[in-house]
């Protein structure tokens, strides 16, 4: 067995283990009103809050986060529709996901993507939110593996394209 053929073995260990252990009325529950969390407009929403009513940093947020989600967005769809590879919910017929994916493919995911760029942005503008903004995003993160449409790389690989596009919509924010 090759080391891909081990990591997507150990993916689908552990997915089946956190949905095993995670089937229950309020963990579905609760799940789903976080991964509702990151959807993507809360996140246009604050940026725009912020810069509308805090005049220290809320606009250079919102100028900073449209940056980044500006790289986030087409790189994670050119992610995804590259590597194709196949939710977990797909995969199995026994399986049946708690709610319905927007799309087939689930590498990277992006609602953690999203997540980790408005996280990281926090992290950069107002660092005292960073430890909420990031256990926030592990948690919409983590949602998605519950749901039963990511398996846990699919919600590493989102984290990793969402705080690196961050830290290049925030440097390329700051060069202009």
């Amino acid at each position: 067995m090759n080391r891909l053929q081990k990591l997507n073995a150990f993916d689908a260990r552990a997915f089946y283990w956190f949905n095993g252990y995670g089937r229950s009325i309020p963990v579905m529950t609760s799940s789903r009103w976080i991964s509702r969390l990151g959807d993507g407009s809360l996140y246009l929403l604050l940026g725009v809050a912020l810069a509308l009513w805090e005049p220290e940093d809320g606009l250079a947020f919102l100028q900073a986060g449209l940056t980044a989600y500006a790289l986030e967005l087409p790189l994670y769809l050119l992610l995804k529709n590259t590597i194709r590879r196949d939710r977990p919910c797909h995969l199995d017929d026994g399986f049946k996901a708690a709610i319905e994916p927007s799309d087939k493919f689930s590498f990277p995911s992006g609602h953690a993507a999203a997540a980790f760029v408005f996280a990281t942005l926090l992290a950069e503008f107002y660092p005292s939110l960073a430890a909420l903004g990031f256990v926030m995003a592990a948690l919409v993160g983590g949602s998605r593996v519950m749901l039963g449409v990511h398996y846990p790389t699919d919600i590493l690989a989102g984290a990793l394209l969402g705080m690196s596009t961050a830290l290049l919509g925030i440097g390329l924010w700051e060069a202009f």
